[in-house]
């Protein structure tokens, strides 16, 4: 049982990097995060990356240190988030590993965040200070960065720019006692509060006008200081791509226009951006704006939560009219926003460039899967393109029944509301052959007898097993009339799809074509899992059922045993005592006298 178990994760770690790989290699050379995922869609990991690309794929090929390649093993996808810049990226790793608290990222337990600036304007010579929250105070806020020695720079950078103080003095008591720094009155200088917030374009085009003024009239000392000024003005915009708390509880819609087309909402709470959706949507008949008000009352119709600010990238004639329509959803004022410069034209932008980007890449791996599909055809000399493919698989675990799971792939992707469950009848003991055949003859009669659930009838049909199987399946469709291709899916020594064979025993390898055989290994394996756990599900309803028999053994006491012996006959071979260690003294006699009475009066 151990070496089946090995031989199912080899197999399936082998068909599962495959895809991982080819999905990474179709992503942008651009910075962002991204999130790995287990088979439960946890995050389990949370990277950032220079060239998205470059970063994720590495993980799906060469070797790696222990604990990474522990994590790969368990990786079944994953997904990114594109950033503006380096600095972005890593703001959004850190504040979404807080949310996630991925398994395999370090996690400190004394996590003061990134922190703030604070300013107190209400004091008479306010400064910077370098703070580890917003405070609930009238002082404004500025950040979070990306850790305090940069937020020191970013001081550091204002201070040396705009001449603002920066020494230990107190003001006012201390004015006169010493010559004052030039520029202690901040309040007469809006500049920093520019800088913080974004908004350089006007202040930029001012130093430089009087740069370029000193040049003329030769003050070439005046000129290089204006020119270091806006250097480093420029260099701090570049390091200022962090979200303000302006932004504490708003979502960002990005719109990428053509066919398909996507919508991507970027969620921030806390200055933090804490996830994204996308969707992807045929060519719009609208113009933008119609189009995006269309999306926002669908998208927020159907949520439980909604922010403050939803930033849209396009002007909405209804605004004021959905604005009221979601404010009477939330509970709250909504206010719907179309920028026109700083941060939120940024924001916008960068949902834009995701909802782009995603387009690129699903647009890619459909082209891809429709290559992979008529390659596919082309190996089996089908008639038909195989736009719909069912596979099958029969579970025959221990003695307690035979069952068959069917799969359906459309276009190469799963399609989980067409799958379909059979419990084997009236066969002595396990029997693949004529299990397949019993199958496959009752999914055609529900096709013939017009049953919905049923409809069409697939381009191809996959066989878990060989020759045998496969001809077993094309005899009971022949004997019905119905003419559809039956391949089965052969297994190598390490239980991987390597190949096809029909019923006269041609055999189409796939073990050379990565493409195709993580196509079939992803089909098996989808289809070996789906009715490996049904037939754990009908195992569980057998022993569930057992338990309720018992006087005395509701669903919390049945539970319990379950949770401690692991199965039905663990229980029933328990000892008194041991059934005590379980659950409540009555219930455990209950249960031991239930099954030993039972022993007593067997013959």
């Amino acid at each position: 049982m151990v070496y089946y178990q090995q031989l199912t994760t080899e197999k399936k770690g082998t068909a599962m990097l495959a895809t991982l790989s080819e999905k990474a290699n179709n992503l942008p050379q651009l910075p962002g995060v991204y999130l790995m995922l287990d088979e439960h869609g946890d995050v389990i990991y949370v990277g950032k990356a220079k060239k998205l690309k470059n970063r994720v794929s590495s993980y799906f090929h060469g070797d790696h240190l222990p604990k990474v390649e522990a994590m790969v093993q368990k990786v079944r996808d994953f997904n990114v988030i594109v950033a503006n810049s380096e600095f972005e990226a890593l703001i959004l790793e850190n504040s979404l590993i807080k949310q996630h608290k991925p398994h395999y990222n370090i996690l400190l337990k004394d996590d003061k965040g990134y922190p703030f600036i604070r300013l107190d304007r209400s004091r008479p010579y306010p400064r910077f200070e370098i703070v580890s929250r917003v405070g609930k105070d009238k002082a404004q806020y500025f950040g979070p960065y990306g850790g305090r020695s940069i937020t020191r720079g970013i001081i550091e950078t204002i201070s040396k720019t705009l001449l603002l103080p920066d020494c230990t003095r107190r003001f006012p008591e201390e004015i006169g006692r010493e010559r004052p720094c030039l520029n202690y009155h901040m309040n007469t200088c809006a500049g920093w509060c520019l800088i913080l917030e974004g908004r350089t374009d006007d202040l930029l085009e001012e130093l430089n006008a009087q740069m370029e003024s000193a040049a003329e009239e030769l003050h070439f000392e005046l000129a290089a200081s204006l020119r270091d000024r806006i250097y480093a003005i420029q260099d701090l915009s570049n390091k200022q791509r962090v979200i303000s708390t302006v932004f504490a509880d708003t979502d960002v819609l990005g719109f990428a226009r053509s066919a398909p087309s996507c919508f991507a909402v970027l969620h921030y709470r806390n200055g933090n951006l804490t996830g994204k959706d996308v969707d992807l949507i045929e060519e719009p008949l609208e113009e933008d704006g119609e189009a995006v008000s269309s999306y926002l009352r669908q998208y927020y119709g159907s949520r439980s939560a909604w922010p403050k600010t939803i930033l849209v990238p396009a002007d909405l004639e209804d605004r004021e009219d959905l604005e009221a329509f979601l404010t009477q959803l939330s509970g709250h004022k909504v206010a719907l926003e179309f920028p026109q410069r700083g941060e939120r034209v940024r924001l916008v932008e960068t949902a834009s460039m995701n909802a782009k980007e995603e387009v690129l890449r699903r647009t890619t791996e459909n082209v891809r899967r429709s290559k992979t599909l008529e390659l596919l055809q082309k190996a089996l000399a089908m008639d038909r393109f195989p736009e719909r493919i069912e596979a099958y698989d029969i579970s025959n675990l221990g003695s307690t029944g035979i069952v068959a799971g069917m799969t359906v792939h459309k276009n190469g992707k799963p399609s989980k509301k067409d799958y379909r469950k059979f419990r084997i009848r009236d066969l002595d003991g396990p029997d693949d052959y004529e299990s397949m055949r019993q199958v496959i003859a009752r999914r055609a009669r529900r096709y013939l007898d017009g049953d919905e659930k049923f409809m069409p009838l697939p381009d191809l049909f996959l066989i878990d097993g060989g020759d045998t199987h496969a001809e077993a399946a094309e005899q009971i469709l022949r004997s019905m009339g119905i003419s559809v291709p039956v391949w089965g899916m052969v297994k190598d020594d390490r239980h991987r799809t390597r190949a096809l064979i029909n019923a006269a025993g041609e055999e189409i390898s796939i073990s050379s074509n990565q493409a195709l055989f993580a196509l079939i290994g992803n089909i098996q394996e989808e289809t070996h899992r789906f009715s490996i756990e049904y037939q754990r599900s009908l195992r569980m309803e057998n022993y569930t059922s057992q338990l309720d028999k018992i006087p005395g053994v509701g669903e919390k006491r049945r539970n319990q045993l379950l949770h401690y012996f692991k199965t039905v006959k663990a229980v029933k071979e328990a000892s008194l005592e041991e059934l005590s260690e379980a659950v409540p003294v009555n219930t455990a006699r209950a249960v031991y006298e239930y099954y030993h009475s039972r022993e007593e009066e067997s013959p």
